[in-house]
């Protein structure tokens, strides 16, 4: 999104029923965060069709897709790997030396985002196991942070490309405007 080099996220792991919504929001977040697309497992049809149902909406650009192997991803991305977990290097002792990495060196950047639990192989597999905090907490959370310290705050002025509405910053209420700028209220 901001440099030549591609930022990705991986859903390792969704079970259905149990995980939809959390799916989702990994790719939602990595939308809204800066990442260039999130690849779901197959079995998360759904939350595929909501991201890019959402993208059309508000705007790219962004790519969700579906992977039948998602630890064939890890195993073939052609750049460095930063899994997410909260057993992970403290996020504030590693982040300078993955931003180099992108940005310096163009490294493309495989974020790993777990479901169920993990197997050992993608800790092996990882240039970086990150932890946001050592404390348990939800995958969306670390993922928003992460990619907030990545991009030093840069996503946040994203201007967003197709886009067929906008949501208007305001103190209290919700306004949705159309991308052409006609009034659309909430």
């Amino acid at each position: 999104m901001y440099d030549d080099s591609e930022v990705a996220v991986l859903r390792l792991g969704h079970r259905p029923g149990r995980d939809d919504r959390m799916t989702t929001h990994v790719g939602l977040t990595a939308r809204a965060l800066g990442a260039d697309r999130v690849l779901f497992p197959d079995n998360a049809g759904q939350s595929l069709e909501t991201v890019a149902d959402i993208t059309d909406r508000f705007g790219g650009p962004f790519d969700a897709e579906l992977t039948d192997s998602p630890h064939g991803v890890i195993r073939n991305w052609e750049g460095r790997v930063v899994h997410l977990t909260m057993y992970g290097e403290r996020v504030q002792d590693v982040e300078a030396d993955i931003r180099d990495a992108h940005l310096s060196e163009g490294e493309p950047l495989l974020l790993v985002v777990g479901s169920e639990k993990v197997s050992f192989d993608v800790y092996e597999e990882a240039d970086w196991n990150v932890g946001v905090t050592n404390q348990p907490h939800s995958e969306v959370a670390g993922l928003a942070v992460f990619l907030d310290r990545l991009f030093e705050g840069r996503e946040l002025e994203q201007e967003w490309q197709k886009a067929d509405r906008r949501v208007v910053p305001m103190e209290t209420g919700k306004r949705v405007e159309s991308a052409d700028t006609e009034s659309e209220s909430e």
